[in-house]
C-alpha cells in the first residue's frame, strides 16, 4: 500500500474538532484492515478508553463520511461497514456463508471496466466491484 495521510490527520487538516474520544477512534480506524460495522469500532475504540460511548462512535463516524475521509460500504448482509476513503482501488468477494471479506485488485479486471466504458461512450471516473460467492469445496490431492 502506497505511504498516505492518517486519518487523524486528515480530520485536522479539514478543520475538524479533534477530542481526545475522536483520537483514539481516527486511531483505531487507521490500524483496522477490516471493515468494521459501529459496534466492532465500539468495541476496539472502547478497550482502549472505556469513556468511548456506542453514540460517539456513532456520530464520529457520521462525521468523518461526511467530511469524505471514511466510506461506508454494504455487502448485503445489514450492517453498514466503514474503511477508510483513501486507500488505495480494491474489490471485494464476499464469502456469503461466513461473511469474510476478501480484498482483491486484479488488472484485466480493471482493464475490462475500462474497456466497455469506452465502448459505450464514457470515462471512469471510479467504480466499485463486490462479487458474492461459496466456498468450492477442494479435491483431494491423489497420493
Amino acid at each position: 500500500m502506497a505511504k498516505r495521510d492518517t486519518i487523524l490527520h486528515r480530520c485536522e487538516t479539514a478543520g475538524l474538532r479533534m477530542t481526545e474520544q475522536r483520537r483514539v477512534i481516527s486511531d483505531v480506524l487507521d490500524g483496522a484492515r477490516d471493515h468494521p460495522d459501529v459496534e466492532e469500532l465500539h468495541a476496539r475504540a472502547a478497550a482502549r478508553d472505556p469513556r468511548i460511548s456506542l453514540a460517539t462512535v456513532y456520530r464520529t463516524v457520521k462525521l468523518l463520511e461526511e467530511a469524505g475521509i471514511l466510506e461506508k460500504v454494504d455487502f448485503g448482509d445489514g450492517r453498514a461497514r466503514y474503511e477508510d476513503a483513501e486507500r488505495e482501488h480494491h474489490d471485494h468477494l464476499i464469502d456469503v456463508t461466513t461473511g469474510q471479506v476478501i480484498e482483491f485488485v486484479d488488472p484485466e479486471i480493471e482493464a475490462l471496466q475500462e474497456k466497455i466504458a469506452a465502448k459505450l461512450g464514457y470515462r471512469l471516473q471510479g467504480h466499485r466491484l463486490e462479487l458474492y460467492g461459496v466456498p468450492v469445496p477442494r479435491k483431494p490431492a491423489k497420493g
